[in-house]
């Protein structure tokens, strides 16, 4: 009897210490094996700045932030008196350009024309009269009845009445045809001119007035109504909810071949944790040094960090920047 006790008792020894040693197998097996990676990241959309070229205090705001706008949608107001001024002035310089040009396609006053063409009869009767003078002269002198400084004093009034004749019939036709078309083209190049100092007063105008460039929601306003907006300052932001993807930092001896065109699955815990799928359009490393995890002193190498951006493959509804988003991968 104690001998099969003692078969019996070493029967349960065995047993129980094979027991241990596949409970110990299999504690191992799971302790040992390899944990999924978790990879952190968050949500980002794209925002857009709303700024002017006109700098001016801002008059008025037609939105809240928070509130959604649609692309064109009037988002504020700023009052430029400046802008104004240069306004008037422009459309004095029009005024003033349009009466110069319509001043050279008109040519002279009537009053001009006939007062030229009066001082041209003028001059031919004056013309006339020294020419029958110089007749008359000219049959005494071949007669050697007067003297040759008789003649040529003569000659010279009679010659100087031709002239003054063609300078007058000269004045007259200038008068009648108008300006000449070098001045004409240039009235009409000052006219175009200030019409185009115009439109670009009138397009700072349109730019009193700012719309919202894209469809979203008002994520930031940075002036008050009564401040000052300088030039190309931003004046709010407005995020795109319809443009949004994921961002991970990934450092490279954890990427594992992933390759842009790749599918993965990223967590939300912001939404309940669901999952969403998404397709890897971005990978690029940072441009900082301070990404850069030094491990030659394990006999390694230098690793840097990767920017991942993954879009997800459908609208993920309630989905704003700033969640967290969490993708695995299976290796560690």
């Amino acid at each position: 009897m104690s001998e099969q006790k003692q078969k019996y008792n070493l029967t349960i020894g065995i047993i129980a210490l094979l027991a241990i040693i596949a409970l110990i197998a299999v504690i191992g097996y799971f302790v040992s094996k390899p944990k999924p990676l978790i990879i952190q990241g968050e949500a980002e959309a794209s925002e857009y700045r709303v700024s002017g070229k006109v700098p001016g205090r801002i008059e008025e705001l037609y939105v809240k932030e928070g509130q959604m706008v649609r692309k064109g949608d009037t988002v504020v107001f700023i009052d430029s008196p400046e802008v104004r001024a240069k306004l008037a002035q422009a459309q004095g310089a029009v005024k003033s350009a349009q009466a110069q040009n319509m001043k050279a396609v008109n040519g002279a006053r009537r009053e001009q024309i006939t007062g030229a063409y009066e001082l041209w009869q003028q001059a031919k009767v004056q013309e006339d009269v020294m020419k029958k003078s110089f007749e008359r002269v000219q049959k005494l002198y071949d007669q050697q009845v007067i003297s040759a400084q008789k003649y040529d004093e003569t000659k010279a009034k009679y010659d100087a009445s031709v002239a003054q004749t063609k300078a007058a019939k000269s004045q007259y036709d200038m008068a009648v045809e108008g300006a000449r078309e070098e001045d004409k083209i240039a009235a009409q190049g000052l006219v175009d001119r200030a019409k185009g100092a115009m439109q670009e007063v009138e397009g700072y105008l349109d730019e009193l007035y700012l719309t919202s460039p894209a469809d979203g929601i008002v994520s930031a306003i940075f002036p008050k109504v009564g401040e000052l907006a300088g030039q190309g300052s931003p004046i709010m932001a407005i995020t795109d909810l319809g443009d949004c993807w994921f961002t991970f930092n990934v450092r490279e001896d954890y990427l594992h071949g992933l390759t842009q065109g790749d599918e993965i699955t990223v967590t939300i815990p912001a939404l309940d944790d669901i999952k969403v799928k998404a397709v890897v359009n971005y990978i690029a490393v940072r441009e900082s040094y301070a990404t850069w995890k030094a491990t030659k002193e394990t006999g390694m190498y230098d690793a840097k960090t990767f920017e991942i951006r993954a879009v997800p493959v459908s609208t993920v509804e309630g989905l704003r920047p700033g969640m967290t988003a969490i993708a695995q991968t299976g290796k560690e």
